[in-house]
């Protein structure tokens, strides 16, 4: 928690696999994140739709943890469970597990519905922080801009809802404008606020988003996806015959080295 609250925060960047992980720790990172994204995709899912496991999501931070020795945010989607009790028994899942923070989204997993009910998302959120004892940190996130729902008002009713609640860091990714998310940072005030790359009209600098107020960034599965498109453009060399352009990439020394620093 002492990387949120002192002067400008933290730069948390997601992780996918092994290798991804240990780049980011040679890199300096202090701190890195899963992204529920990118681990869905690598496994052929789709996100948000509860087709990845909670065992499967907490083998792949104890991984990520593992390797690089670094504290590791779970991007845990909607807790892995319908009830309170259910989120409350992932997050002791992720404390035995050894994660440093869990992220609790309101979302529900139904297309038809995508965001919980207001009073249902305090309660998880509530049972979160309960189970979490002060033991990790818990993020309580709303997805409404996310889902098509651009209320900011509802969603800083929500956010401040979730600091009454106990949580330790709030976030509402992807808010419309700079504008949008300076209210946030001022109505939950003094509580963190993490911020999924920038807000939705601009990409700003880091700097530009401490000046804001926030105290924790993430990029979700952009570095992800990012390194996909470096492959899709290596598949095209290759299809079009091009072997000298599909080929070309981190070396095998270079990997090897990463791995030999990792903590297994």
């Amino acid at each position: 928690m002492a990387l949120h609250t002192r002067d400008g925060g933290l730069v948390m960047p997601n992780a996918w696999d092994g290798l991804s992980a240990l780049m980011l720790a040679d890199a300096g990172f202090e701190a890195i994140a899963t992204s529920s994204a990118a681990l869905a995709t690598t496994l052929g899912r789709s996100d948000g739709r509860h087709e990845v496991t909670r065992g499967e999501h907490l083998e792949h931070a104890r991984l990520l943890g593992r390797l690089t020795g670094l504290p590791v945010n779970g991007d845990f989607e909607d807790g892995y469970g319908d009830t309170p009790e259910d989120v409350a028994a992932t997050v002791e899942a992720a404390v035995e597990s050894g994660l440093a923070g869990i992220g609790i989204e309101d979302t529900s997993g139904d297309p038809e519905q995508p965001i919980r009910h207001f009073d249902e998302a305090v309660t998880r959120v509530r049972s979160a922080v309960d189970a979490a004892k002060g033991r990790i940190v818990v993020t309580g996130r709303t997805d409404n801009f996310l889902q098509g729902r651009p209320d900011l008002d509802d969603t800083i009713r929500r956010l401040t809802a979730f600091a009454e609640a106990g949580a330790d860091v709030l976030y509402a990714p992807f808010p419309p404008d700079l504008d949008a998310l300076v209210a946030i940072v001022t109505a939950v005030a003094p509580t963190p606020v993490n911020v999924l790359i920038s807000p939705a009209d601009t990409v700003l600098t880091v700097a530009e988003l401490r000046k804001a107020g926030v105290k924790r960034i993430s990029v979700g599965p952009a570095l992800y996806a990012h390194a996909m498109d470096a492959l899709d453009r290596a598949i095209k060399a290759l299809a079009a015959g091009d072997l000298a352009s599909a080929t070309t990439g981190i070396s095998f020394e270079r990997i090897g080295e990463l791995l030999a620093r990792g903590t297994n």
